[in-house]
């Protein structure tokens, strides 16, 4: 519990799967007091307005649902007119939105579309939805949180498009790290791991088929990988996220921090 975080306004992209980061993030966050803005697609619209719904009872906080394709500009410029006519300022941006299109493939035999859609989810949507909800930013102490991945620092083959658009966002962080700190708006990005959300799942049920194996023992093979020995539940990035987002973190920004059980280990 952060209690500088009570009643601020919190934005998360990607929120509309209850076993991703997203919404976990939305929990943690609205365990500190934060009404919440969960955006994601309109695909995902009547389950995220349950789970709005679900957050607010549980917590007594203001939580609105939204539809946002982060890959169009016009619907980040409605959702962006649909937030003003509720609230007049966001405190904390978590730019969560994110998918791996095209996957197995090697970079000379990747689909040009997937690659592109894959950026254009994965960066370009980071820098649009910041870039339109900064002007509701300006004027007191805020904070930008981008998801990237350990994928951004230490890539994995045949998931070249994931890999390169979140190393970019890693870039971008710092730049707008830089550009913003006079404005008192601090930037910093987290790089999971191996976390056990949906996509994670739809992930080992894939190579469970290619190994000819089962998922479970796909996890078990994959976990002798990593340091601490298992994958983590999507809450530990919810975590850190609110320490970003809290007045603890106040002198942290433009960094990239590793959530992924030793896996990446840098000076």
């Amino acid at each position: 519990m952060y209690d500088n975080l009570q009643d601020k306004t919190v934005l998360i992209t990607g929120a509309g799967r209850r076993d991703g980061i997203g919404f976990a993030t939305g929990q943690k966050m609205a365990s500190c007091g934060c009404n919440m803005v969960l955006a994601d697609l309109d695909a995902e619209i009547e389950g995220l307005s349950a789970l709005a719904g679900e957050l607010a009872k549980r917590y007594g906080v203001s939580v609105i649902p939204l539809g946002l394709d982060v890959t169009s500009q016009e619907s980040v410029d409605a959702m962006v007119r649909e937030l003003k006519k509720t609230v007049s300022r966001v405190d904390v941006l978590v730019n969560n939105a994110g998918a791996a299109l095209g996957v197995p493939s090697a970079v000379h035999t990747y689909d040009d579309a997937a690659w592109m859609k894959t950026f254009e989810i994965n960066f370009h949507g980071v820098y649009r939805v910041s870039k339109a909800i900064l002007p509701l930013m300006f004027g007191g102490d805020a904070g930008i949180i981008n998801m990237a991945s350990k994928a951004g620092k230490s890539p994995l083959p045949f998931n070249g498009a994931y890999a390169c658009a979140k190393a970019a966002v890693i870039t971008l962080t710092k730049v707008m790290a830089k550009e913003l700190a006079s404005f008192h708006i601090r930037v910093n990005a987290i790089c999971p791991g191996l976390i056990m959300t949906g996509l994670q799942k739809w992930r080992l049920d894939l190579e469970a088929q290619w190994f000819e194996t089962t998922p479970e023992e796909r996890e078990k093979d994959i976990s002798k990988e990593i340091p601490l020995g298992y994958f983590a539940q999507p809450h530990v990035v919810a975590d850190l996220v609110a320490f970003l987002a809290s007045a603890e973190s106040s002198y942290i920004t433009g960094q990239a921090i590793n959530v992924d059980g030793g896996q990446v280990m840098e000076l």
